[in-house]
């Protein structure tokens, strides 16, 4: 015990006849001990009420116990689903996570960025699309050695420091099918200019026209910005046109269930009179009328494998287990897709 009579790790350790190293393991719940050695330092930890200081432990490791999760994205229910997958990694450990949206137009975001990241002395980093796209973020974390996951639609780095989709090819499939069934005027609802994924989603889309020898009027193309407003206005340019598309594809799905309601107003049946292909299977998919297809995009499971990136270290990566980086993305059928109408 120390003069205050608090145990200490070290009593924990000489108790239990285990390094402290091990007791630390036991702590944060590392997977790497066998239930023996476990059972052991928990009987110890109980016995004696030794309580761990996580302020005073992250001082002498010269960071907290904190992860934090860096984005501008206007997509609430992407980043809800980030945090989920997040915290699914983290459960059991006494880490915490700390959420930062930063403006990425601004002059300082760089210097924004590292002031953040030196305050809140973070164990590790992850960021979203489209922060996670600028090369300089990760010249930062490397510069202030941070441990840092960049999510992305394609490939951004290397396998221990990111997480990516196939959007291009799963974009390709999901427009190639709408070809198969007999459209041919097929409209695009766009993602916002400066994101990587919405560049990688629009590349699949006029790779299936090209392939399918179908020419792509500019007219049928209209930007969104990832919300169901700007999903709302573009579908309703691509409605005005005559003729008008029989089929949209919408590079989210606020912009998808967006293109379901203009179709309504206009008194549309879908899929009767308009085709609709959304991307994410986020609930908005398959709670409204009729269920919506759409890309799944598994961004919880990408998010849980970049916080147990971040963690590898901590938990000692000797004997942990890869986590991979490429989560290929798969079309989800439902009622929102169907032949167009003859004529």
């Amino acid at each position: 015990m120390n003069s205050q009579g608090k145990p200490t790790i070290n009593d924990v350790a000489r108790l239990a006849g285990v390094s402290k190293k091990t007791v630390s393991r036991v702590i944060n719940r590392s997977p790497l001990l066998n239930g023996a050695t476990r059972a052991k330092v928990e009987q110890v930890i109980a016995e004696i009420g030794y309580v761990p200081n996580v302020q005073a432990r992250g001082l002498a490791l010269r960071h907290n116990f904190l992860i934090g999760l860096i984005h501008d994205n206007p997509n609430a229910q992407m980043v809800m689903n980030v945090q989920a997958g997040m915290l699914e990694a983290m459960r059991d450990t006494e880490f915490e996570l700390i959420v930062r949206p930063i403006d990425r137009g601004s002059s300082t975001m760089l210097q924004d960025i590292r002031a953040f990241l030196e305050r809140q002395r973070l164990y590790g980093v992850m960021f979203l699309p489209p922060v996670s796209e600028n090369e300089m973020v990760a010249d930062l974390c490397r510069e202030l050695g941070i441990r840092y996951v960049r999510m992305g639609s394609a490939t951004l780095d290397t396998a221990e420091h990111m997480v990516a989709s196939n959007d291009a090819e799963v974009v390709r499939d999901a427009v190639a099918h709408l070809v198969s069934l007999g459209h041919r005027r097929i409209g695009l609802i766009a993602g916002p200019h400066g994101f990587r994924s919405a560049r990688e989603r629009r590349k699949g889309f006029e790779e299936a026209l090209v392939a399918a020898g179908i020419k792509l009027p500019r007219s049928l193309i209209a930007d969104g910005n990832y919300t169901f407003e700007t999903g709302l206005a573009a579908a309703d340019r691509l409605l005005d046109l005559s003729p008008r598309p029989t089929a949209i594809f919408a590079s989210n799905d606020e912009m998808a269930a967006a293109t379901l309601h203009a179709a309504r107003r206009r008194g549309m049946n879908v899929p009767e009179d308009l085709s609709i292909i959304g991307f994410d299977d986020t609930a908005i998919a398959s709670h409204i009328w009729p269920p919506m297809t759409t890309v799944h995009w598994p961004i919880i499971s990408m998010a849980r494998s970049a916080a147990l990136k971040l963690l590898t270290d901590f938990f000692g990566d000797d004997q942990a287990v890869e986590e991979p980086s490429l989560f290929p993305s798969t079309l989800i059928h439902r009622a929102s897709v169907s032949p167009p109408r003859e004529g």
